[in-house]
């Protein structure tokens, strides 16, 4: 088995090995992953966070050995916790990392990092402070920070920075954790969940206080929760079917 690491702020990770295929997740600065199976220009690969798998460009990875792999997955993870910063190579250049990225793998990378570091804290209080450090971040389908971003990722992420694993996808996280029968339940950082007329699972969000949730549509942004499901305050109406709360933690 090979292993890998992102060297990069942010990097795709495709369904099918070329630049035109659909980007499904991305890795973010000091993520680390299995490569499953090597390739002249591409590989596939599989995100060590959340098992999710995908096709990487070899340009925008550094290999790493097992002995290396397994100190970093099992080190305590810290984040940067800005919307953006700066780490800084041996050659004095500057490489932009995104709010999300990992930063206990300097040394492997040879960078250096003077801003601030966050150590998850595993506060369920400090995830709706989170998730509104991505308020207004634009949607993009398989994005993971706040330049782009798609409702599950957005709800992964923020656990994440806290110190808790969501799956990738909102028809896999629906499956975590223990159903709630009313919102009136519900605490700040419990999760909403709701589906498309086929009944399956395509949305995801953070419920917060007083019956408002924060989600990635269009944009992130925050609406009105009840039993029917979220209730646009621009339109007047609602754009999501409520289908299952879920207490996380």
């Amino acid at each position: 088995m090979q292993y890998g690491i992102c060297p990069l702020g942010i990097v795709p990770i495709r369904v099918e090995a070329n630049d035109a295929s659909e980007m499904v997740t991305q890795v973010l600065y000091g993520e680390t992953f299995k490569i499953l199976n090597q390739q002249k220009k591409w590989s596939k690969i599989r995100i060590e966070f959340d098992n999710y798998e995908g096709w990487i460009d070899n340009k925008q990875y550094q290999s790493i050995n097992e002995a290396t792999f397994k100190d970093l997955i099992t080190a305590n993870p810290l984040f940067n916790y800005n919307l953006l910063e700066y780490v800084e190579d041996n050659y004095k250049q500057l490489y932009p990392i995104p709010l999300g990225s990992q930063l206990e793998n300097l040394k492997i990378l040879k960078h250096k990092y003077e801003g601030h570091f966050n150590q998850p804290s595993q506060d369920k209080n400090k995830l709706v402070e989170t998730a509104l450090r991505y308020l207004n971040a634009p949607y993009l389908w398989g994005g993971k920070t706040p330049f782009g971003i798609d409702c599950s990722g957005f709800t992964q992420m923020v656990y994440k920075l806290n110190g808790y694993k969501l799956l990738r996808d909102a028809s896999q996280q629906a499956k975590q954790g223990d159903v709630l029968s009313f919102i009136e339940e519900c605490e700040p950082g419990d999760l909403a969940f709701f589906d498309n007329l086929e009944g399956k699972i395509t949305h995801v969000g953070i419920i917060m206080g007083n019956h408002y949730i924060i989600h990635a549509h269009g944009k992130v942004r925050i609406d009105r929760l009840d039993q029917t499901g979220i209730y646009n305050l621009e339109t007047k109406t609602h754009t999501h079917q409520l289908r299952v709360l879920k207490k996380i933690i």
